[in-house]
């Protein structure tokens, strides 16, 4: 599985892209990347800076995995439909499967993660891109423990367990993969409780049935 990672600092924090690299490796799958993310960038900005284009038209990607800033506000919706949508065609063209990366509003914003989740739904579905809802499994973490740890210490950029959730989320989806109580999907460090808590809430983000899913 090849894939090209293009974001921001939500995708670069803690390095996201390895750590799904390391999931795939600890089942027996291979990962093999590239990300291009920089700070503060909007997929039109990438548009403009050009790597991305570059790195598209090099053929050599299965899926590109495309984030912004949360885009909950009407205009920002609006900014993201445009550019994902003309970042997919240049995908397909390149004979890559679009994708969007759900993220997630800061901290103090935390009451508008149901319009960042809808916004990037309706992107995905506007680019007929493939979505993968990281932040609807930060979503239902809280839904069952509001006291998971996933903000890092400025209240926005994901911790460690934050880029884990989205990981497993990524993850899940490329491969098709199961989540819940595989051994080597815990990494060191995280308890077990917490890991499997996170691993269903990634399932149920990509639609999968968990029983007792805050257990």
């Amino acid at each position: 599985m090849r894939v090209l990672f293009v974001g921001n600092s939500l995708t670069a924090t803690n390095d996201l892209p390895a750590v799904v690299a390391g999931l795939a490796r600890a089942t027996g799958r291979t990962l093999e990347y590239r990300t291009i993310a920089f700070g503060g960038y909007a997929l039109e900005d990438h548009w403009a800076q050009g790597d991305a284009r570059a790195a598209l038209a090099s053929r050599t990607w299965d899926v590109v995995v495309m984030q912004q800033g949360p885009s909950a506000l009407p205009e920002s919706q609006a900014n993201l439909r445009e550019w994902a949508s003309r970042f997919a065609v240049e995908a397909r063209a390149s004979g890559a499967q679009p994708a969007l990366l759900t993220v997630w509003p800061e901290s103090y914003r935390r009451s508008a993660l149901t319009e960042v989740i809808a916004s990037y739904r309706r992107a995905a579905q506007a680019a007929n891109a493939e979505l993968f809802p990281a932040g609807d499994t930060w979503r239902l973490t809280w839904r069952c423990n509001p006291r998971v740890a996933l903000y890092g210490p400025d209240g926005f950029h994901p911790s460690p367990l934050g880029t884990y959730a989205a990981a497993l989320t990524l993850y899940g989806r490329l491969f098709k993969a199961p989540l819940v109580g595989v051994r080597g999907l815990r990494p060191r460090g995280v308890g077990a409780g917490i890991a499997r808590l996170l691993q269903k809430s990634a399932a149920r983000a990509l639609g999968r049935p968990v029983l007792r899913a805050c257990a």
